[in-house]
């Protein structure tokens, strides 16, 4: 059994490595991080798209015992680089959270590329897995992380890591010492109670106290290095910045970085006024905080709707430009960046992206039973054309439509094509379309949080009475529950192909009508191509067709 065990664990790491491969090229991940006290019910929050042209599959990695003298393998994409001491005993996972409600995510800020050492053992993904099975709370899990790379080094460029447990949110930023260096360069700084944090492929840590161990731990030699490499001079008297030293900015990475922060910034405090200058990067533009206090407590909604976001109502809003064509679609395809007559430019980055493979929500409430208490909300694709399932930590299976499929062949059976299929086909008439979409999430989301408080109740009598079968009871349901909406995604597919068809929209009698094009539109073309559009009214017009 313990062979078995340590195949599946090697595959898993393999496996992470492809799906590394492409989160790193696209370094394109968005995270928040919700303290407890800036959480309606207390219950730290972190979220993670994962971005990048992938067919996610989620995992349970079963908790596990092992003898001693046992070896772990560190994948990484090229092969196996190396080997560790395995641990006594290591912790379920469902996705990146485990049975004790610790979650983690990331997103890549790359930083400077020379210090990038490709001899480290571990990449990030694999690190982060490793940790999940090794810690039960978010500091444990720094350390752990930070232990792991001193001892065997770190392969992977600059790093934000969002950490979250039952009580506290923490930031871990990281990044390599160079080739042949040992260790890595890191800081990490703990969300104050009562205040959120976002990143988003941007190093975010700035300032930080330097004899405070509460509430910001980092490498012992994390500015001594920068001082040795140039990357920071002391004589200048300014306090030393992680991100200017470590991630300086650009004006492509603020633009495709801070506005997604300045987003979600001026969501969740609209009473800030924040301005989108620095996001613009704008001279003698500060840059945002690293945390901001909210103008009302959190919840896991909130949190999901933060990533359904394409800068609607500002300046931004991509369903309102050009490119968005006559009905405001706001997927933008790739490349971000491209050239007109030798000058670059770039689409806005949104949060909401189609190149999301799975977005989380965790939910780590210390008020309720490990068994009940830590939810990873799962979306799949775009979670703006997208519903969330809520997975407690104590299954034990998972959807079979959400571990189906794979990129390189479309199958109804699999929950993340029906997801896909569903946005793609949203582009030819967003505007009409998004309107179903969101009424069948909405339908969807809404009984499944009405539904929560009384599927926990229920959970926590049996967990009084019959304890031993609280995670078949919470399996059932969560599998029922994907099983039915995946479902009703299927049909929402169908619906959409019969109702928006050869470009006629279908009414309520099933009898097409010709909707056309929006008045703002056809006088855009009218200006255009007046005269080989215009048809001029004739009498008597007895001129062969």
């Amino acid at each position: 059994m313990g062979n078995k065990i340590m195949f599946f664990f090697r595959l898993l790491v393999v496996l992470s490595m492809f799906f590394f491969s492409f989160t790193e090229y696209l370094d394109s991940c968005t995270s928040v991080l919700v303290s407890k006290g800036a959480s309606k019910n207390g219950a730290p929050m972190i979220s993670y798209s994962c971005d990048g042209e992938f067919h996610p599959i989620p995992r349970i990695v079963p908790a596990a015992d092992h003898k001693p003298g046992t070896m772990l393998s560190i994948g990484s994409w090229n092969g196996v680089k190396g080997k560790i001491p395995q641990v006594a005993h290591t912790y379920k996972l469902v996705g990146l959270m485990n049975e004790f409600q610790l979650a983690i995510g990331e997103t890549t800020f790359d930083g400077r590329k020379e210090l990038i050492n490709k001899d480290g053992m571990f990449h990030y993904y694999p690190l982060m897995l490793i940790t999940l099975k090794r810690a039960k709370t978010a500091r444990e899990a720094i350390k752990v992380m930070t232990d792991l790379v001193e001892k065997y080094g770190y392969c992977s460029s600059g790093e934000s890591i969002s950490i979250a447990d039952k009580e506290e949110a923490w930031l871990l930023e990281i990044v390599g010492p160079g080739p042949g260096g040992k260790g890595a360069n890191w800081v990490a700084i703990r969300i104050p109670d009562g205040y959120v944090s976002a990143t988003a492929n941007m190093s975010r840590i700035r300032e930080f106290p330097l004899d405070d161990p509460d509430n910001a731990m980092y490498s012992k030699n994390v500015i001594s290095y920068a001082i040795e490499k140039g990357y920071y001079d002391p004589k200048s008297k300014k306090p030393f910045s992680f991100s200017a030293a470590y991630n300086p900015p650009t004006e492509e990475q603020v633009r495709y970085s801070a506005r997604r922060v300045w987003s979600i910034f001026r969501r969740i405090a609209p009473s800030m006024n924040l301005s989108s200058d620095y996001s613009s990067y704008k001279k003698k533009a500060k840059p945002y905080s690293l945390y901001i206090k909210p103008d009302k407590k959190l919840i896991v909604r909130d949190v999901i709707a933060l990533h359904r976001d394409h800068y609607e109502g500002t300046k931004f809003d991509m369903t309102k430009d050009i490119t968005a064509g006559p009905f405001g679609a706001p997927d933008r395809w790739r490349p971000m960046k491209w050239k007109v007559k030798g000058k670059k430019y770039a689409w806005e980055r949104p949060i909401a992206t189609q190149q999301a493979g799975f977005v989380f929500v965790s939910e780590s409430r210390s008020y309720v039973s490990d068994k009940i208490g830590g939810v990873y909300w799962y979306g799949l694709d775009n979670p703006y054309t997208n519903f969330f399932i809520p997975l407690y930590t104590s299954i034990n299976k998972l959807p079979k439509s959400f571990t189906t499929g794979r990129l390189s062949k479309y199958t109804r059976d699999s929950a993340w094509w029906a997801f896909n299929f569903v946005a793609n086909y949203a582009n030819l008439r967003w505007s009409y379309m998004i309107k179903d979409i969101q009424d069948v999430q909405r339908e969807i989301e809404n009984m499944q949080f009405t539904l929560q408080p009384e599927v926990e109740k229920m959970a926590n009598n049996l967990l009084k009475k019959k304890p031993e079968i609280v995670s078949e009871f919470l399996t059932k349901y969560c599998i029922d529950n994907a099983e039915a909406n995946f479902r009703k995604w299927l049909d929402l597919g169908d619906f959409l192909i019969t109702k928006y068809n050869d470009g006629y929209i279908q009414n309520e009698k099933h009898r097409a009508k010709e909707v056309g094009y929006p008045e703002k539109w056809l006088k855009n073309e009218v200006k255009k191509n007046k005269k080989r559009m215009r048809i001029k009214e004739e009498r008597g017009d007895d001129r062969e067709l």
